[in-house]
């Protein structure tokens, strides 16, 4: 099918699924997370057949860390859509109201975009949580994955349109996917049926997307994330979203990458730190002054605190205040993810 057609396809969708009750999306979520509760292994079997090509590409770790899917994964991609069903439907509420004249008012309410072309890395649980925040929204969604996640994406896309199927009145066109580059490239000319482009990648290819489609584009690339780790914080509470935050998914793109720590509290909640994440081996960077507290941390070179690890690497700043770590923040940061 040409990408003109998968496009006009969704468009039609997209006008079906901006009228669908609450009910009848909840039904169609439910019956997406069954199915991949049902077939778990078909998709860890499809699953083993990139991790095998990635592996012959030499792909990197943190990207293979993406790419690799588990049973417990699978559960939790059924959980993600569970959890978009217990959401609010975000249609039809109204936000603002204003009288124009007499017997005359004008109603802001939410509605649904249209059409979405998503485009993303080598995640294959992305599928299902785009497609289901998409559906509650009543957007109709074209997927385009990384090519080492391949197999595993066309299982889950099957298993998901086969589950919409089972709710009369939903359209199963509301979740497509395209494969290759040139498809890509067919999509961005879509103007008529596509309504938003979202693309993940590097900061390059974001921005091929934009100069190459008059579709609005809503992009975001690196994930430079911050946590700052102030004074007056409860330093127990600190540590465990420290840790949280780089160890519980390190290739994640809202993992952190640089750790700000306020000068009065460096020297008792840094030892403790470069305790723990050593145990789960974290390579450990730090600048000139943590390094003097801390002799198992390594110089962190200038350009290393624009660097998105996506890893178990972490680099790590003293800074003498509250103004000074939002300063840096706004200088190496992303604009992705940040904590204070």
């Amino acid at each position: 099918m040409t990408v003109a057609k998968i496009a006009q396809k969704a468009n039609s969708a997209a006008l079906i699924l901006a009228h669908l009750s609450t009910d009848k999306k909840n039904q169609a979520l439910n019956e997406m997370a069954n199915a991949l509760e049902a077939n778990s292994e078909s998709i860890l079997s499809a699953n083993r057949k990139d991790l095998v090509f990635a592996e012959k590409e030499g792909v990197a770790r943190p990207l293979i860390a993406r790419l690799t899917l588990t049973k417990e994964k699978v559960r939790g991609m059924a959980q993600g859509i569970r959890s978009v069903v217990a959401l609010p439907d975000p249609v039809g509420i109204k936000q603002k109201s204003m009288e124009l004249d007499e017997n005359l008012t004008l109603h802001r309410v939410s509605c649904p975009i249209g059409v979405i072309g998503a485009i993303f890395e080598s995640r294959p649980d992305a599928v299902p949580q785009i497609s289901s925040l998409c559906l509650k929204s009543g957007n109709s969604v074209i997927l385009k994955g990384g090519r080492e996640a391949q197999n595993s994406n066309k299982v889950l896309v099957a298993l998901l349109t086969e589950a919409i199927k089972k709710t009369t009145g939903v359209p199963e066109e509301a979740v497509q996917m395209i494969e290759t580059r040139s498809e890509v490239r067919d999509m961005l000319k879509e103007e008529k049926n596509i309504n938003l482009i979202v693309p993940r990648g590097s900061n390059d290819f974001v921005k091929y997307i934009q100069d190459n489609t008059k579709i609005p584009v809503l992009g975001h690339s690196e994930g430079i994330c911050h946590n700052y780790i102030d004074n007056e914080a409860d330093l127990d509470k600190a540590l465990r979203i420290a840790l949280d935050s780089k160890l519980q998914y390190p290739a994640a793109c809202n993992a952190m990458e640089n750790l700000l720590v306020h000068q009065g509290v460096a020297s008792k909640i840094i030892p403790q730190l470069v305790e723990k994440f050593l145990e789960k081996d974290v390579v450990l960077l730090g600048c000139e002054k943590s390094c003097v507290i801390s002799t198992d941390l390594s110089p962190v070179l200038k350009n290393e605190w624009d660097k998105e690890y996506n890893d178990l690497k972490l680099s790590i700043k003293i800074v003498e205040n509250l103004d000074e770590a939002i300063t840096f923040i706004n200088e190496h940061g992303s604009g992705h993810t940040d904590t204070i």
